[in-house]
């Protein structure tokens, strides 16, 4: 059922009118740290089950709940382990979450009716003023069409979900530009099973040993996390990986073009400056990582059906935040092809 969607910008009127839609069980898109969040009411089942409808989401897709506190954490958890302490004090309010043993506070449609959950105190003053006014948990996907890459903007919420949610908070770009990282402290030593804003160099930093990365391949069962079991972050368009020099990126460039397709290219700055084709965005440098995180999920909604065929997406060093950029980029492409299987 299609609604009116109302558009206003972040002040502090706004944020009490947001507040008192949350608690009247509605849904209404906000900024965090991270990229938009689509956040309801995490207790409230009727509430939740709107943030599936609203973005096509599948039920066995679990959640993160956002709070403002360690003491709003262990209100919905049994315990916090001394690991997952050391992560909540060092990133938090930032981009991590934490995956904990569930106290079934929370809504079964939050967890997906796991016995775990995850939760995170983002790091932008309107979502902080917007949870702490409403007085509940809230529980925040991303806020845009499931599949397809996240909003960094209020106007990329407009664009996915306008008519189909109650409002959006417009506070202006994102920072990070990607999802938080997710680290599982339900086992013996935690786990990283969504690579996000914080890396896994600055998490075993604090917690003083290694630790694991699940597999970028999509899970199959139960995941914990989202960002694991479905595809997600697509394009208008087909997306392609080129993993080779600037020679062969150009070389594939041109032979989708001799066979009639319209070429866009996703790039850094460094590549996209070398080479020619339809449509180009480059989205940051080598030089700064954190640029390329930033822009990425612009750059990726900047390419329209009617304007090119294809995408063709440089493959960038999976140091530090590139970690996170190849793991959303694999999901969103259709293929990889590399230098190394032309020959």
């Amino acid at each position: 059922m299609s609604m009116q969607t109302e558009f206003l910008i972040w002040n502090e009127e706004a944020t009490d009118q947001f507040a008192q839609y949350i608690q009247a069980g509605e849904v209404v898109a906000f900024p965090t740290e991270t990229v938009y969040g689509l956040g309801a009411d995490a207790t409230n089942p009727e509430a939740v089950e709107k943030i599936f409808s609203a973005k096509g989401r599948p039920a066995d897709n679990p959640l993160i709940v956002h709070v403002v506190s360690t003491e709003q954490i262990a209100r919905y958890v049994t315990e916090i382990s001394p690991d997952a302490k050391k992560l909540i004090e060092a990133f938090m309010p930032g981009p991590l979450t934490v995956v904990l043993p569930s106290n079934g506070k929370i809504s079964t449609q939050v967890t997906a009716g796991l016995d775990t959950i995850g939760v995170r105190i983002p790091d932008h003053p309107a979502a902080q003023e917007l949870i702490r006014k409403a007085g509940l948990p809230v529980a925040a996907p991303s806020a845009n069409l499931s599949g397809k890459p996240s909003p960094t903007s209020a106007i990329h919420v407009f664009q996915d979900l306008n008519g189909k949610i109650k409002a959006i908070l417009d506070g202006g770009s994102t920072g990070v530009g990607l999802e938080s990282t997710v680290v599982d402290c339900t086992g013996d030593q935690p786990e990283i099973i969504r690579p996000g804003g914080v890396t896994q160099l600055e998490i075993e930093e604090v917690l003083g040993y290694p630790i694991e990365i699940t597999s970028v391949a999509i899970a199959e069962h139960e995941p914990k996390s989202p960002g694991m079991k479905y595809t997600h972050y697509q394009p208008d368009v087909p997306l392609v990986l080129i993993d080779g020099d600037k020679d062969f990126f150009q070389a594939k460039i041109d032979h989708y073009r001799a066979n009639g397709q319209k070429v866009g290219v996703l790039a850094s700055e460094e590549l996209a400056t070398t080479l020619s084709a339809d449509q180009i965005h480059m989205c940051g440098t080598i030089e700064n990582i954190a640029t390329i995180a930033n822009q990425l999920y612009q750059s990726l909604r900047a390419f329209k059906q009617t304007e090119v065929d294809l995408i063709l997406a440089e493959v960038f060093p999976t140091d530090g935040l590139g970690q996170a950029i190849m793991n959303r980029l694999y999901k969103a492409a259709d293929r990889i092809e590399t230098e190394e299987n032309d020959r």
